[in-house]
């Protein structure tokens, strides 16, 4: 019973120290940062996503915890969720932020881009991200990061050759004023309809068609929402499409400088990454598309003119009415293209 006082008192400071230290390996993190998107998992946007988590986490040294809540159905929603400050984070498309973004709709307007090098030289341009960058903080959003979809092709029950053939035909429209505008500058009847009842609509006859990148309707399986024996796509190319990350504002101004620092210091190779994850998967997504039935044409230069005859002038119109803000920015995106 004597040796038992120094034994009880060498457990208690045992567990003394073990309280002291045991938090410091295990210790809660300080921040969240929880990101809304409608991407699915195993596609290369959450492998993106995924690296832009180890990179937060590792450089804050786990101050702040990464919650990606992928395969969400609403990008409005999601959107304007992080810009009341709900959710700290969006990842998403451009066409998903513009609903409540007006301004960013000129970089999805057909025919801006022609190539995805003219797309690179804009949007990584220093003017065109300064203009972002106002025009996000003006909507309480803070920017992060670029991804990439890529460019957007009509999907339809129907052959389309040329905007004729467009005529009348109900097509799923994201909900963005450049995606909008366009289908009705060639004559057909969008209809916008968000991600999660897309391809109920594309099954029921609600839409005969819609426009998107061949990863994304691989990624949503929307492909399977035409019959077989109706499943053809024309390679359009019509409207380049950014990925984008946005931070709460209201929540970022929250943080220390030091972990602002590291949300605004993403490296550039992660853009680079995820551009090249996405594009160097297009010819293999075609070469399924034609095995799943798909006829796809290739537009000859003549064909493809008569698309962008039809849609002069949108990009201009957009931005107009988007304001002077989104003005500014398709002049910026014009004279970086030009440099």
């Amino acid at each position: 019973m004597r040796n038992s006082v120094p034994f009880a008192a060498a457990l208690v400071a045992l567990s003394l120290l073990y309280a002291a230290v045991a938090p410091v390996s295990a210790q809660e993190h300080e921040y969240e940062l929880e990101m809304g998107t409608v991407v699915p998992s195993g596609s290369p946007w959450a492998l993106q996503l995924k690296r832009l988590k180890k990179y937060i986490e590792e450089e804050t040294g786990g101050r702040v915890k990464v919650k990606l809540r992928l395969g969400g159905s609403n990008e409005r929603s999601l959107a304007r969720r992080a810009q009341m400050g709900s959710k700290q984070g969006f990842a998403g498309s451009v066409g998903g932020l513009s609903s409540i973004v007006r301004e960013v709709n000129v970089l999805e307007a057909p025919y801006v881009f022609d190539t995805v090098e003219e797309a690179d030289k804009a949007l990584d341009d220093p003017e065109v991200l300064k203009q972002v960058r106002k025009i996000l903080e003006d909507q309480q959003l803070v920017f992060g990061l670029w991804g990439e979809n890529g460019f957007r092709s009509y999907f339809s029950r129907r052959p389309v050759r040329t905007p004729e053939d467009m005529k009348g035909v109900r097509f799923r429209s994201q909900e963005a004023i450049a995606h909008v505008e366009a289908y009705r500058a060639l004559g057909a009847s969008p209809v916008t309809i968000d991600v999660a009842n897309t391809m109920t609509s594309l099954q029921t006859g609600v839409v005969d068609g819609f426009d998107n990148t061949p990863l994304f309707a691989m990624a949503t399986t929307w492909y399977q929402g035409l019959d077989d024996g109706e499943r053809n796509l024309v390679l359009s190319k019509h409207s380049y499409q950014p990925g984008i990350v946005v931070y709460s504002k209201k929540w970022f101004d929250t943080l220390p400088p030091d972990i602002q620092k590291v949300l605004l210091s993403v490296p550039y190779e992660l853009t680079t990454w995820g551009r090249d994850q996405v594009r160097k998967m297009e010819p293999v997504l075609l070469k399924n598309l034609v095995r799943y039935g798909y006829a796809i044409h290739e537009p000859t230069e003549a064909e493809l003119q008569k698309f962008k005859d039809k849609e002069k002038g949108i990009p201009e119109a957009i931005a107009k009415q988007t304001g002077p803000a989104g003005v500014k920015l398709l002049k910026a995106v014009t004279a970086a293209l030009a440099k």
